[in-house]
């Protein structure tokens, strides 16, 4: 598990890497990526709104996490690869049209 676990980390913070305003450091543990979204220009909170609403993708404000989580998202990764790449995709598709 902790192999399956460690593609689907990779698969996910490479996909958000390449997202416009969305960078995403490889987290060490859990399953969880807590990318950082400041670059969107956007209030968190708008962002996660969107997503859900726009796109499909339910991510959750990083200030749910605390003070400190102001300006990032954090999305799970406990899911199959196939439907990580889908959100990836409608989180890119999402952002080029609004950020």
């Amino acid at each position: 598990m902790c192999a399956d676990f460690k593609k689907r980390r990779d698969v996910m913070v490479a996909g958000l890497n390449k997202i416009k305003g969305f960078s995403c450091r490889l987290p060490k543990g859990a399953f969880y990526v807590f990318p950082n979204i400041k670059q969107t220009g956007m209030a968190i909170e708008e962002i996660a709104d969107a997503l859900l609403d726009d796109a499909g993708v339910a991510g959750l404000s990083g200030t749910a996490f605390g003070d400190f989580g102001e300006g990032y998202l954090r999305f799970s990764v406990a899911n199959s690869i196939e439907n990580i790449e889908k959100a990836l995709d409608r989180v890119g598709s999402w952002a080029k049209k609004n950020v």
